[in-house]
């Protein structure tokens, strides 16, 4: 048996997991696991289908097999084999938390990916990377030097067939070309829950207002600067009695997890746009 996943997307109506149920039996499909979502906003449905089937089938052609389904109810979809491991490329910084947690994970077996390699603006973390068996690309960055910079990465990135780019607490503002390449592609973790301590040591200064709570948010790359479709969030209270470090030890937990959720949310394709939002089949 050969696993797949299907997700589509299309105008809510009648008959559409009739028909899709329908063009799995002729093939001998199994459903294994189903989840959907009709928005009544926008009178939208979504679908993810995780099936069988008795015969190793090329993507290509259960695609085009599946387009008379598609065309009949306007549906965006794809279709991807569960065997096939998505590639990433990290991006990152001097802050290593994310990384090492991505590493870890990768590394155990917990999160289902190939790590193509991690790109960085400093060398700090070449030696993580390495005893991980991961390629380190260390890749200076500069006001002058930044255009050529992106395109060394996104060349890496088309070398290495990476899926998905993850910034991993990368702290360079990506060019409006590198989101448009990136598009749909890119993930990126920040402070979500402290809108108003933006730039350097955020937790610093949300210490000095006294916060009751700090978190993370995990979106896609867009133009608008950390404003991209939100897929996953996640908070922890904090009180007066601890210090700036304490509040940076704790946002970097809750930063690290909420980045794998998303890259392993996004690599079991569990993630469907929905204009400025997103629908997660968690």
């Amino acid at each position: 048996m050969r696993e797949y996943i299907l997700t589509l997307s299309c105008p809510d109506r009648m008959g559409i997991v009739h028909h899709v149920s329908g063009w799995l039996l002729t093939r001998h499909g199994n459903i294994i696991h189903s989840q959907q979502f009709g928005d009544s906003d926008t009178e939208r449905f979504f679908l993810r289908i995780h099936f069988s089937l008795p015969h190793e089938s090329a993507i290509d052609e259960l695609a085009r097999d599946f387009e008379g389904v598609a065309r009949r109810f306007s549906m965006h979809f794809e279709i991807h084999d569960k065997r096939r491991k998505a590639r990433l490329l990290i991006l990152v910084s001097r802050q290593g938390h994310c990384l090492n947690d991505l590493l870890f994970r990768t590394q155990s077996g917990q999160l289902p990916v190939e790590i193509a390699g991690v790109v960085s603006n400093h060398p700090d973390f070449g030696p993580l990377a390495q005893a991980h068996g991961v390629p380190f690309h260390h890749l200076p960055v500069s006001p002058e030097t930044r255009a050529a910079q992106e395109r060394r990465i996104l060349d890496l990135a088309e070398r290495e067939r990476v899926d998905l780019v993850v910034l991993a607490r990368y702290m360079q503002i990506l060019t409006q070309d590198m989101c448009r390449a990136l598009e749909g592609r890119a993930i990126n973790i920040h402070h979500s829950f402290l809108p108003s301590f933006k730039g350097a040591r955020p937790y610093h200064q949300a210490h000095d207002r006294g916060v009751k709570i700090i978190g993370a948010t995990a979106h896609y790359v867009t133009q608008d600067l950390d404003e991209g479709p939100i897929i996953e969030q996640d908070i922890e209270r904090v009180d007066h009695s601890m210090d700036a470090q304490a509040l940076t030890r704790i946002g970097s937990d809750v930063e690290s997890l909420v980045l794998s959720r998303a890259v392993r949310w996004q690599v079991e394709h569990r993630v469907l746009l929905h204009g400025g939002r997103t629908v997660v089949f968690r």
